[in-house]
């Protein structure tokens, strides 16, 4: 599955809207350590794919979303679940640590269990 990018335009649409959890990557392309965070990103995609989706957004080229969330430092990685409050974490972190951090297991095990999925 592709990442998304999300622009200040369907931001809500993708993110705020979706109907399963979405984890998104706030980036820029000067940013050195958010080119460590793209294949962690890209293994979210694949790992959890049909359960949660994966966004990123340059903060340079989307500022509203940057003021919206108040984003001071990237990379950030946001997890939005539907109906709750996002978490967020600062820097690189690598798959397995964004897994536990957000407790993505639980989204894929939910997803698997439903009859329709």
């Amino acid at each position: 599955m592709a990442i998304k990018t999300a622009t200040d335009a369907t931001f809500e649409d993708l993110v705020l809207k979706a109907d399963k959890p979405v984890v998104v990557d706030f980036w820029a392309v000067w940013c050195g350590p958010c080119r460590m965070v793209a294949p962690e990103m890209e293994k979210l995609a694949q790992k959890y794919e049909g359960s949660v989706d994966v966004v990123k957004v340059d903060i340079d080229a989307n500022p509203v979303i940057q003021r919206q969330f108040n984003i001071m430092s990237i990379p950030t990685i946001a997890f939005f679940a539907p109906g709750k409050q996002p978490m967020g974490v600062v820097g690189f972190r690598p798959m397995e640590q964004l897994e536990s951090q957000f407790g993505l297991a639980e989204y894929a095990a939910a997803a698997t269990s439903q009859p329709n999925a």
